[in-house]
C-alpha cells in the first residue's frame, strides 16, 4: 500500500466511525431544541432557528451515512463503471441536500441563462471550464448540484484539503477525477494539478474552480490589498480597490487550466444570496434566508479566449470585474 493510501485509510478509520457516533448526539440536540424552543418560536412565530440548524444537521448525517452504504455496494459492481456509479450518488446526495435545505432554510434558487451546453452556439459540446466566485456556506455544493442536475455535466472539483474530512465526499471524490488543495500549498504545485486534471477531458466534462481561493470576506479582501502592494503590484492593488464584493483571483489555477485544455470554453458564475454569511454569528441571524439565492453564468468560447498566458491573466480579472459588477447590480 502506498503512504497516500495508508493515510486514506487511517483517516477514514477516524471520519466513518465519527459520523456514526455523531448522528444520535444530533438526533438527541434535535430533539431539545424541538421541547425547549419550539413551543416559544410557535407562540411568538419565531425563525425555529435552533430547530432547523439542528435538524440540517440530522438529515446531514443520516446522508452521509445512507451515501457510504450506497458507496459500498457499488463497490460490488464492475470496475469499469465505478466513475459512473459515483457520479451517480454524488449527484443523489446533493440532490437531497439541496431538496432538504427548501423547506429548512427557506432555500429559494434563481438562476439566469440556459445551463452551459445548450449556451454553445457552434454545436457541439465542448469540455468547459467553471470559474465561480466563492462567497457563503454550501455555495460550493450548490454549484455542484446544478452543473450535474440542470447542466448534466460531469464535473472534476477543486476543493480544499479539508474537505477530506467529509468521509462521503471522500469517497465518492476519491472515484472521480479531483484535486484536493493542501492548506498552504505552493501555487506552482496546485497549478500542475491542475493542468494534469483537465488534460484528459472530453464532451459532457467540466472543471469547476474557484479562482479566488476562498470564501469572500471584506477583511480578506483588504488583506489581499496589502499583500499586493506589499510585493510591488501596485497595478492589481488598484485593480482590486475597485471591487467590492469579489477577491482578486488568483491566475494560476485558471492558466494551468487554460494550457491544459485548450478546446475548453470558459464558464463564469455569479451569485449573490449568501454573501452577508461570513461567521457563526452572521449564520445564526441568517437563517432563515430572507431573499433568493440569485445566479447567472455567461460562457466564452474557446477561440475567443487569449492565448498567450499575460493576456489570459489580463482577460480573467476583466471577467472577475463583470462578475463583481454583476453582484453589485444584484444584492
Amino acid at each position: 500500500m502506498s503512504r497516500e493510501g495508508l493515510r486514506t485509510g487511517l483517516r477514514r478509520l477516524v471520519t466513518v466511525p465519527a459520523v456514526v457516533l455523531l448522528l444520535p448526539v444530533a438526533v438527541a440536540l434535535f430533539a431539545v431544541c424541538l421541547l425547549l424552543t419550539g413551543p416559544v418560536s410557535l407562540l411568538l412565530r419565531g425563525d425555529w432557528r435552533p430547530v432547523r440548524l439542528s435538524g440540517f444537521l440530522v438529515l446531514y448525517l443520516l446522508a452521509e451515512l445512507a451515501g457510504l452504504g450506497l458507496a459500498a455496494v457499488d463497490l460490488l459492481g464492475p470496475r469499469a463503471g465505478r466513475q459512473a456509479r459515483a457520479y451517480t450518488r454524488l449527484g443523489q446526495l446533493l440532490g437531497f441536500l439541496c431538496r432538504a435545505a427548501v423547506p429548512v432554510f427557506r432555500l429559494r434558487v434563481e438562476v439566469t441563462g440556459e445551463p452551459p451546453p445548450a449556451a454553445d452556439p457552434g454545436g457541439g459540446d465542448r469540455p468547459l471550464l467553471v470559474l465561480a466566485r466563492h462567497a457563503g456556506p454550501g455555495d460550493s455544493f450548490l454549484l455542484v448540484h446544478l452543473v450535474m442536475a440542470q447542466a448534466g455535466l460531469r464535473p472534476r472539483i477543486v476543493l480544499k484539503q479539508a474537505l477530506r474530512l467529509d468521509p462521503c465526499l471522500d469517497v465518492l471524490l476519491g472515484r472521480v477525477p479531483h484535486c484536493f488543495v493542501p492548506r498552504n500549498a505552493a501555487p506552482h504545485r496546485t497549478a500542475d494539478a491542475i493542468g494534469e486534471l483537465v488534460a484528459d477531458m472530453g464532451s459532457g466534462d467540466a472543471l469547476l474552480l474557484f479562482p479566488e481561493g476562498g470564501n469572500f470576506t471584506e477583511r480578506r479582501r483588504e488583506r489581499a490589498i496589502r499583500w499586493l502592494r506589499r510585493h510591488g503590484r501596485a497595478r492589481e492593488a488598484a485593480r482590486t480597490e475597485r471591487l467590492s464584493h469579489v477577491l482578486p483571483p488568483r491566475t494560476e489555477g485558471t492558466l494551468a487550466a487554460l494550457a491544459g485544455a485548450p478546446d475548453a470554453d470558459a464558464v463564469f458564475v455569479a451569485h449573490s444570496g449568501l454573501d452577508d454569511i461570513v461567521s457563526a454569528r452572521t449564520l445564526w441571524r441568517g437563517i432563515p434566508l430572507r431573499r433568493p439565492v440569485r445566479a447567472a453564468w455567461w460562457r466564452i468560447r474557446a477561440e475567443d479566449i487569449p492565448t498567450a498566458p499575460e493576456r489570459q491573466a489580463d482577460w480573467l480579472r476583466a471577467q472577475w470585474a463583470l462578475v463583481d459588477a454583476w453582484i453589485a447590480d444584484h444584492s
